[in-house]
């Protein structure tokens, strides 16, 4: 099944939020060994962006609960929700 956000076809769910929000991922997760200076001018960048479209964080919710909804074999969001239980042996109860 081919999953297309626009004209884009999205493949991984690095995809579905890139196109989601119309920047890079790590614009707004930042990247491993950024230093200071670039994490604050990167801030800065998603900070106008997000003055320039308030909406943006609202719209990025409904399209995520839509994409989840429409293609639940991408994700296993009760693992992201809910962490496994740990199956334990009851009390007075044979092992």
């Amino acid at each position: 099944m081919r999953t297309y956000i626009g004209r884009q076809q999205a493949i991984s769910t690095e995809d579905f939020a890139e196109l989601a929000l119309g920047t890079p991922v790590e614009l707004w997760l930042g990247v491993a060994g950024e230093t200071d200076e670039e994490r604050a001018a990167r801030e800065d960048a998603a900070r106008d962006i997000l003055a320039e479209n308030p909406n943006l964080p609202d719209d990025l919710i409904r399209v995520a609960a839509q994409v989840i909804e429409e293609n639940p074999d991408l994700f296993d969001v009760v693992s992201l929700v809910r962490p496994a239980r740990r199956r334990t042996a009851r009390k007075g109860a044979a092992a």
